[in-house]
């Protein structure tokens, strides 16, 4: 494999960053609500199932919901208190979903259980997936992917390389940076932690070079076998696929894996997870969330626990302005604007972005097509965004799967780019449900 230095993959799209208002401020801890939100359905895959009911009393940490098959992952309380509800929330994706709901005890001191140390090479990688899933770990960088779908390696085969995504490519966002520049040694511990159960002989950390104090900080802390690669700033560096490409110079194919090359990759905020479960018996109960933008009186990096809501997180950041517009969970190019702040913060959830008028992301007049082709250009799947959004709007699914419709990950560059202001990433995300549903009715 070829590895280039500071590279990055073909096409993509180069937003305003927008990061100097949170990029050197370190994370601090918010207090604990008095209540949170724990929904059933805060990962890709199936949702949770309850094990505790109305008017039980749960510890932090505790376990208060299973898996739901393989593809799902369990939920833990991230408060001590009682069990105050298991109903109808309204959930980041704007509609209710099943979610438990907990009063916190204002008289507990909120600390962890106890638990036995327990020495991670003793695990076998069997023993390591089974814990990852029980302890609820999913990417932090957005998606929420389990995990343990990850470290589960098939017997045919084999990892090399074991990537961390530290680009944090997405505009105003910084939890990912002040992670790596704050906790340096904790990262390259997770790394080490996913080499040493997949039997990768290297590690690989991506950042992108607008980050210099994360990459000298990395750097300090890295062992020979793990290598820091500072990369070219550009959206969506943070993919998995485009950081294969920047990093190895190689592409994996339409519909296949990192896997399929030899490599699993994971964000740097998972891999500190990992650390805090494997070596402190800490399941996922809380994450570091950015919250920044011109509508909001004081822009944070913060710790905040699974399940408070939107609404208080913004609070004790100084409360919105009086311009505020807009409020969308994660990055503007790939998050979800918010029309109640009734929300709570998930595991996916990486920023909670404040909008003015100026900024906020609001519907344009639409105009036909030029065929310019600046989506082509900007795509990095290489696909015809404007096509796919033309057969999308004429429900031609087969023409959509033909097409390669299900590769794109609506990364939204190409809606970026578009100078006739169509909802282009809107128009594909549409006519990939309509794929998914005629294949699952045939």
């Amino acid at each position: 494999m070829s590895i280039r230095g500071l590279a990055s993959f073909t096409h993509g799209v180069h937003p305003p960053e927008h990061k100097e208002r949170t990029e050197e401020r370190p994370i601090e801890r918010m207090p604990f609500p008095e209540e949170v939100v724990l929904h059933l359905s805060q990962h890709i895959g199936a949702p949770s199932v309850p094990l505790v009911s109305v008017g039980d009393r749960v510890v932090r940490g505790q376990k208060i919901a299973d898996p739901r098959g393989f593809v799902s992952t369990a939920l833990h309380a991230s408060v001590t208190g009682t069990v105050k509800a298991i109903e109808l929330r309204m959930h980041a994706s704007g509609t209710p979903q099943p979610a438990i709901v907990i009063a916190t005890d204002p008289y507990d001191s909120q600390r962890f259980p106890e638990v036995d140390a327990v020495d991670p090479a003793s695990l076998s990688s069997e023993e390591m997936v089974a814990r990852v899933q029980q302890a609820g770990l999913v990417g932090l960088g957005g998606a929420a992917f389990p995990s343990h779908v990850k470290f589960q390696v098939p017997d045919e085969k084999k990892v090399e390389h074991v990537v961390l995504n530290g680009c944090e490519c997405e505009p105003y966002l910084t939890c990912d940076h002040r992670i790596m520049a704050e906790k340096p040694s904790e990262v390259i511990e997770g790394v080490r932690l996913i080499m040493d159960h997949t039997g990768a002989r290297k590690g690989w950390i991506g950042v992108e070079s607008n980050k210099p104090d994360a990459i000298d900080a990395l750097r300090a802390a890295a062992p020979e076998d793990i290598e820091i690669v500072p990369l070219q700033v550009k959206y969506p560096q943070g993919a998995e696929k485009m950081l294969i490409d920047a990093v190895f110079g190689e592409r994996v194919r339409p519909g296949g894996l990192p896997l399929d090359l030899g490599m699993i990759v994971n964000n740097v905020g998972t891999a500190v997870a990992l650390v805090d479960l494997l070596e402190r018996g800490i399941p996922l109960v809380e994450r570091v969330v950015t919250v920044t933008g011109p509508a909001i009186a004081q822009p944070r990096n913060l710790i905040v626990p699974l399940g408070t809501s939107v609404q208080e997180v913004i609070d004790y950041c100084g409360g919105l302005t009086a311009a505020a517009r807009q409020v969308v969970l994660g990055g503007p190019m790939m998050g979800m604007s918010q029309k109640t702040l009734d929300v709570p913060v998930m595991k996916g959830t990486s920023g909670i972005l404040c909008l003015d008028e100026q900024t906020a992301f609001v519907p344009q007049q639409e105009h036909p097509c030029i065929r310019c082709g600046r989506c082509v250009e900007a795509c990095p799947m290489f696909l015809n965004p404007a096509r796919l959004a033309q057969l999308s709007r004429y429900d031609k699914h087969e023409a959509l799967e033909e097409n390669n419709a299900l590769a794109c990950f609506e990364c939204a560059s190409c809606s970026f780019v578009c100078p006739s202001k169509i909802p282009i990433v809107q128009w594909i995300r549409l006519g990939k449900a309509l794929v998914r549903t005629k294949k699952a009715a045939s």
